[in-house]
């Protein structure tokens, strides 16, 4: 398949700055893909699209508060996006990162993060990735928790200089978020409310929460033409007994979000069985793949020729989800992470 086929039109001005000013008063597009037909509501409505016995897989994992401003040893702004822990010592701590612009580092340099926080440069490991190590006087996690932003996508905009926004930090994560771990929201989730848990609950629809540690390959491009060509970044994910118990019973499995819908068809077996584990996953789902355990999807608007787009597509048909994307942007809905969302049955 060629990737341009995955394309469509989106003006700028419908790509979410910021969140609804409620969370569940975001929009909720419905898509019946067995009759081809779509109906505009609101999330708090999402009670009355399912039924008793339906059970909806969350994915559990909370942001951390990934991203970074520091000066280089020249005065330039440096823009720092955490990636994973490598090792802890009393003094410090060692991270994979990912830097912006990264021209002109070299080893041994050190960067100035402000409040007596510093990272010296280790090693390059990749073009874009690279080892440095933290040193804060009260340690690092402290540091982080106090000082880091919401690790926001690129297309989300804000100034670099300004003080943490601390809406973003409230609102780029799930009210259900419990296991740190993530460098990226599970959008799909940010729109859920207590009060639409609480109705759902009264209605006798289950919740099972899991675990996907989402990466930064959420932020990649696909850059190869060749769709079965792309190779996923690895992410680690957990199952519990507790939750695989109430999936393999549930009548149906609406999965929120492309992550539990990869965490769940990565595991399943060929009966759509779901086992308590743990692991690794770069399972990549693209139009053709036959699902196994997931009957609904709710999910955010996704950028075109993404591989968040391609699993949507391949859930609900290329030509219906394009027509579902262009309903959309003739009705002015919002875009990608802070954006609406859309259920699919």
């Amino acid at each position: 398949m060629d990737l341009k086929d995955f394309s469509y039109f989106l003006p700028d001005e419908l790509i979410a700055q910021h969140p609804c000013q409620k969370r569940d008063s975001s929009r909720l597009l419905f898509l019946d893909k067995n009759k081809e037909k779509m109906a505009d509501s609101s999330f708090f409505q999402l009670p009355d699209f399912l039924q008793s016995g339906d059970v909806l897989v969350i994915n559990d994992s909370k942001v951390i508060p990934a991203r970074l401003f520091g000066k280089k040893p020249t005065g330039g702004i440096l823009e720092i996006l955490l990636l994973t822990k490598k090792e802890i010592e009393k003094e410090s701590q060692k991270w994979e990162v990912l830097l912006r612009p990264a021209k002109r580092l070299r080893e041994n340099d050190v960067i100035d993060l402000g409040n007596n926080c510093e990272a010296k440069i280790l090693a390059r490991i990749s073009d874009k990735k690279w080892l440095l190590e933290f040193f804060a006087p009260h340690g690092f996690e402290a540091y982080l928790n106090r000082f880091g932003r919401a690790p926001l996508p690129p297309y989300i905009k804000r100034k670099k200089n300004a003080e943490p926004d601390v809406t973003d930090r409230e609102r780029y994560q799930t009210i259900y978020a419990k296991n740190p771990g993530s460098i990226a929201a599970p959008t799909a989730g940010l729109h859920f409310s207590a009060n639409v848990l609480q109705t759902l609950s009264a209605k006798g629809i289950q919740i099972a929460p899991i675990t996907l540690h989402v990466g930064y390959g959420t932020f990649l491009p696909i850059v190869v033409n060749e769709v079965e060509k792309h190779v996923m970044e690895s992410e680690y994910y957990e199952i519990s007994a507790d939750s695989s118990q109430v999936i393999n019973n549930a009548r149906r499995i609406i999965a929120v979000g492309t992550t539990s819908t990869r965490t769940l068809e990565s595991v399943a077996d060929n009966d759509g069985y779901v086992q308590a584990n743990s692991g690794t996953t770069n399972f990549f789902i693209y139009p053709g793949y036959k699902f196994k355990r997931v009957n609904g999807l709710l999910t955010n608007f996704h950028l075109p020729q993404s591989s968040l787009f391609l699993l949507v597509c391949a859930f609900a048909g290329i030509e219906l989800i394009k027509k579902a994307y262009q309903h959309a942007v003739e009705n002015r809905y919002h875009f990608y992470s802070y954006g609406d969302c859309m259920l699919i049955l």
